[in-house]
C-alpha cells in the first residue's frame, strides 16, 4: 500500500474459481475489456489479467486499486493445480451457474480448498452467474438456499449477467472494499501489537536498570562499611 496525500493505492490479487463453463472468463473479460464473446473459450490451466480502479472507499478516502485477476480453469484434470494459482491471494470469486445446481455443489469443494490454503481471512464473494437466463423466462431460480450458504462461510453473493454487463463492476468493486478493509485491520492489529512489545522491551530495559541501579547501591553501602569499620 503507497500513500501519495491524495489516495491511498493497494495492490491485490484475486483468483476465479469454479467449474468450466461457469462464465469465469467471461465475467473478467466484461470487467476488464467490456468484452462477451457469446462463443465459449475453455481456459487452459490459468489466464492473468490486470486492471485498476479508482474510487472512493466508505472513509471517505480516495483508494486506487490495482487488481491481478487470476481466471483458473474449471476441468477436473486441472483441479489439483488450484493451490498453486490462489496462494497469495487477498480476495476469491467463486462462480457457479445458476441453471446448473451441481456447479454450485463444487463451490463448497473449492472454497474448502482455498481456506486450507490461504485461510480464513481471505475476502470471498460466491457469484450467481447468468441471471439473464432468469429475465429472459429460460429457468427459475431460488436464491434462498445459496444466500444462506454464503452467510455459513462469511461470503457475500451476487447475481451477475457477464452477457448483459449486470453487477459486474459492482461485483468487483465490493470485493475491493473487502480486501482494503482486511488489509487495513491487519495492518492495525500489527501496529498494536508492534507498539505493545515496544512497550514491553522498554519496561524490561527500565526494570534492569532499576535493579542494577540498587544493586550498585547496596554494593556502594557494604563498601562504605566495611571503610568505616576499619
Amino acid at each position: 500500500m503507497l500513500s501519495d496525500g491524495t489516495s491511498t493505492n493497494y495492490t491485490f490479487k484475486i483468483v476465479l474459481l469454479g467449474e468450466g463453463k461457469v462464465g469465469k472468463t467471461s465475467i473478467i473479460m466484461r470487467f476488464v475489456h467490456d468484452q462477451f464473446n457469446k462463443q465459449h473459450q475453455q481456459t487452459i490451466q490459468a489466464a492473468f489479467l490486470n486492471k485498476k480502479i479508482n474510487f472512493e472507499y466508505d472513509d471517505n478516502r480516495q483508494v486506487r486499486c490495482s487488481l491481478n485477476i487470476c481466471d483458473t480453469a474449471g476441468q477436473e484434470i486441472f483441479h489439483s493445480l488450484g493451490p498453486i494459482y490462489y496462494r497469495g491471494s487477498n480476495g476469491a470469486i467463486l462462480v457457479y451457474d445458476i441453471s446448473n445446481q451441481d456447479s454450485f455443489e463444487k463451490i463448497k469443494m473449492w472454497i474448502k480448498e482455498l481456506k486450507k490454503v490461504v485461510g480464513d481471512d481471505i475476502a470471498c464473494v460466491i457469484v450467481g452467474n447468468k441471471i439473464d437466463l432468469v429475465k429472459d423466462g429460460k429457468i427459475q431460480y431460488d436464491i434462498s438456499p445459496h444466500l444462506e450458504y454464503a452467510k455459513s462461510q462469511n461470503a457475500l453473493h451476487f447475481l451477475t449477467s457477464a452477457k448483459h454487463n449486470e453487477n459486474i463492476d459492482e461485483l468487483f468493486l465490493e470485493i475491493s472494499k473487502q480486501m482494503i478493509k482486511a488489509h487495513d485491520e491487519k495492518q492495525t492489529a500489527n501496529a498494536t501489537l508492534n507498539r505493545s512489545n515496544s512497550m514491553r522491551r522498554r519496561l524490561r530495559v527500565e526494570d534492569e536498570n532499576t535493579q542494577n541501579d540498587e544493586s550498585g547501591v547496596n554494593t556502594q553501602s557494604g563498601n562504605s562499611s566495611r571503610c568505616c569499620g576499619i
